[in-house]
């Protein structure tokens, strides 16, 4: 009988590249906008979905996937590639929150009844159940999938973080709190270590403790006549958080847990225990460390001219090239930091460790190859890494190094097998492979040259100094 202006919005989200926005309405429709790039781009509605019922929460956790909820109870799928929607799961009550894990791989959905109900597009090998996870005490209007736990809130005045198959690991009881009024919305950190709640004229804090495996609550912030806080998103980076209120306020707020500028040339912003933004002051350029596994970051360094960046957790090495942004993360267990580093390869990272030498190609998070050697010198090393195009060779991966002072063994490390060695009469001080590692140049401390070539698997032939020019 209003006509169209009776409709509310109930949900808004970007999508994962941010150039479309989906818009949940309650006049029973998702509308999806192609935004752009660019602030000047024409906008246009894309896709369409109408439904039997208010649209009353949304998501879009992955490319193409929109999830809503309805007040009929129904959890729903949107396609945008094939305009087409499905449900997921139906239960028989009103769905009031939605959010998803880290990865956007899995979805939860609170009711008024207080369920809490799980679903997975892909489990990862985690064998988690899905399905009706836990009943809380009220409505969960605020709930977070964080990466070690589940956290809802509500009219109780309580926060409650639930484990992996619902049962309860922490609770925070505010309801002796006069001052504390009900929790309304909840949003997780990017990197899933940290939570936020938002009440009246109060935001709240919790951290994940790696080390104590538990919740520590932040210092509240609070702000008189903000007002009951109904919205909340974070920064893809997880640097800033923006609250959105009941009066049609929008607040932004700082997140990290410190900073710190490093050789006056390097901003270090710890937006998480595992997770520091690092920011180039001259050039503007961010990148952005992160532990995949969760753990907490020591310190971070920049080493090799100021390129490349090393940091320690408990049980991991993270290696990054700023120039590329190529980054990755390799299984390491602590040795008091006396490992020595060497970054002249573009492609891999060389670290000396308790006499053994150990290989990190930037970008992968395994680690290429590990040998024993005494030599720690760069010239004593020869890494070459798919730096020619060969005909049907998809990959090429060699090492040279010394095994003592008179013997060089060279490695294939894409088949992880030893691919010959060379003895000589007399101590080598300097070694160097081809491009393709199919040739080596060695020198002795006679300042003789020799030239070797790798033939076929296991076979090395030496060549003197005047043969085969």
């Amino acid at each position: 009988s209003y006509g169209r202006k009776s409709y509310v919005v109930k949900g808004m989200a970007f999508s994962p590249d941010s150039t479309k926005i989906a818009i949940g309405q309650t006049d029973n429709i998702v509308y999806v906008y192609r935004i752009g790039e660019e602030w000047g781009d024409k906008k246009v509605i894309c896709n369409k979905f109408i439904q039997t019922s208010a649209v009353t929460c949304l998501s879009w956790p992955a490319e193409n996937i929109i999830v809503f909820g309805l007040a009929e109870g129904k959890v729903r799928l949107a396609n945008t590639k094939n305009n087409k929607s499905s449900t997921i799961y139906g239960t028989d009550s009103y769905v009031i929150s939605l959010t998803s894990n880290v990865s956007g791989k899995g979805i939860l959905s609170g009711h008024a009844d207080g369920t809490i109900v799980r679903f997975f597009f892909d489990d990862e090998g985690s064998g988690e159940s899905q399905g009706k996870l836990v009943m809380h005490p009220c409505p969960p209007y605020a709930l977070a999938w964080a990466s070690n736990s589940i956290v809802a809130a509500g009219c109780d005045k309580k926060i409650v973080a639930y484990g992996k198959e619902g049962n309860v690991i922490q609770t925070f009881d505010y309801s002796q709190d006069s001052s504390e009024k009900e929790f309304t919305t909840a949003a997780a950190s990017p990197g899933g270590q940290s939570v936020v709640l938002g009440s009246y004229d109060r935001l709240r804090v919790l951290n994940w403790s790696p080390r104590r495996s538990t919740w520590e609550e932040g210092k509240p912030k609070e702000i008189a006549h903000l007002y009951t806080i109904t919205a909340l998103a974070w920064k893809r980076d997880g640097s800033r958080i923006c609250a959105g209120t009941l009066c049609g306020g929008v607040e932004q707020f700082d997140c990290c847990l410190r900073r710190s500028i490093y050789k006056n040339k390097f901003e270090m912003t710890y937006v998480g225990p595992s997770q520091v933004i690092v920011k180039n002051l001259s050039t503007g350029t961010r990148v952005v460390l992160k532990s995949q596994y969760g753990y907490e970051i020591d310190e971070v360094k920049i080493l090799g001219k100021d390129r490349y960046l090393v940091a320690h957790t408990s049980d991991t090495l993270l290696l990054g090239d700023i120039s590329s942004n190529k980054l990755s993360e390799v299984a390491w267990q602590g040795s008091g930091g006396h490992e020595k580093f060497f970054f002249d390869n573009e492609n891999v990272c060389m670290i000396f460790n308790a006499g053994e030498l150990t290989l990190v190609e930037y970008g992968s998070n395994d680690i290429l190859g590990s040998v024993r050697t005494e030599f720690m010198s760069p010239h004593l090393v020869s890494v070459r890494i798919n730096e020619r195009q060969q005909r049907g060779v998809e990959e090429n991966k060699r090492l040279a190094y010394l095994v003592d002072i008179k013997t060089i063994a060279t490695v294939d490390l894409v088949g992880g097998y030893n691919a010959g060695t060379i003895s000589h009469d007399s101590r080598i001080d300097w070694l160097e492979l081809n491009e393709t590692g199919h040739k080596l140049l060695f020198r002795d401390k006679k300042m003789r040259v020799r030239r070797a070539h790798l033939g076929e698997r296991g076979k090395l032939v030496c060549l003197g100094r005047g043969e085969d020019r």
